[in-house]
């Protein structure tokens, strides 16, 4: 898990989510809370937009989520950090 994604389309527009795993045209979705690590949000590539510029701390927190709790920590990170930006 190393990339974030923001909903473009439904019901969930605007949420940030961590992308799980992807195929060709669908990704998995989580947020740790709603979306949980064992039950992702399956979404069209289409309808989500790839967060690529991520604050380095956010990075590596990323990286070492294993439950839903650590995965709730890091989105509130990168909440904070692009906050701080605007």
């Amino acid at each position: 898990m190393n990339q974030l994604a923001v909903s473009l389309a439904g019901h969930d527009k605007g949420c940030i989510y961590a992308i799980i795993k992807e195929d060709e045209t669908t990704v998995f979705l989580a947020d740790g809370s709603a979306r949980r690590l064992e039950k992702p949000k399956k979404k069209n590539l289409k309808h989500i937009r790839r967060i690529v510029r991520l604050p380095a701390a956010v990075s590596g927190e990323l990286e070492k989520v294993s439950n839903n709790s650590d995965l709730v920590h890091v989105l509130r990170m990168y909440r904070a950090e692009a906050n701080k930006e605007k």
